[in-house]
C-alpha cells in the first residue's frame, strides 16, 4: 500500500513539474476575431484585434480531456445558431501534445491563410491556403514543450514592435525593423 501511494505521488509530482507549451492564437487580420477555450466549461469571449494574440499553456481538462480552442468571425459566434467556426483542439498526453484544426458551420475564414506552426521546427505545421480545410487527416503531434501558434491573415507584415526572438525562449522569428506593402518584412540585424 505506501509503495503504491508513494509511486502515484511521484508519478503525479513528475506531471505537474514536466514544462509544456503554449497555444497561441495570432490575428494578423485588418478586422478583430472572437475566441472562447472550451473544454468541461466554456471561457469568456476573447476579442483578438489586429496584431494582437491570445495564448494559453497547454492543459488537460478533467471533464472532456482536450480543449478546443472556438474562434468565430462573428461577435458572440459561438452561441448564434449556424455561425462559422473554426476550432484549433489540443489534447495533451503526457509527454506529447496532439493538435489539429477543422471548421463547423462553413468557412468563416475563407480566403485568409491561416496556419498553425510550432516552435519545434520538427513538428508539422497545419496550412490552409484558402482559409478552407484541405483534404485528408489534420491531426499532428509534437514534443509537449513545444508551443503551437496559429495564426490568422499569415504573411502580413507585423510592427517592428511585435515581441519576437529574443523577447521570448524558442521564439525563431524574425522581427521587423520597417515594412515594404503589406507583406514584405525587413528583419532587424
Amino acid at each position: 500500500m505506501l509503495f503504491t501511494t508513494l509511486a502515484i505521488a511521484t508519478l503525479s509530482f513528475a506531471t505537474s513539474a514536466q514544462a509544456v507549451g503554449r497555444a497561441i492564437v495570432t490575428n494578423q487580420c485588418d478586422e478583430p476575431i472572437y475566441l472562447w477555450s472550451v473544454g468541461g466549461s466554456i471561457s469568456a469571449q476573447n476579442t483578438i484585434a489586429k496584431d494582437t494574440s491570445y495564448s494559453e499553456t497547454f492543459r488537460r481538462d478533467p471533464v472532456s480531456g482536450g480543449v478546443a480552442l472556438k474562434i468565430s468571425p462573428v461577435e458572440n459566434g459561438i452561441f448564434k445558431p449556424n455561425v462559422s467556426q473554426t476550432i484549433f483542439a489540443y489534447n495533451l498526453d503526457a509527454n506529447q501534445i496532439w493538435y489539429d484544426m477543422s471548421d463547423i458551420f462553413g468557412d468563416g475564414f475563407a480566403g485568409r491563410t491561416m496556419k498553425i506552426t510550432p516552435t519545434d521546427s520538427s513538428c508539422e505545421s497545419i496550412t490552409w491556403g484558402t482559409g478552407k480545410p484541405p483534404m485528408g487527416s489534420q491531426v499532428k503531434n509534437c514534443q509537449a514543450n513545444t508551443d503551437l501558434e496559429l495564426t490568422f491573415c499569415t504573411g502580413h507584415c507585423l510592427p517592428s514592435w511585435y515581441p519576437c526572438g529574443r523577447n521570448a525562449p524558442g521564439d525563431r522569428r524574425t522581427c521587423c525593423t520597417h515594412c515594404i506593402g503589406d507583406h514584405h518584412c525587413v528583419a532587424a540585424p
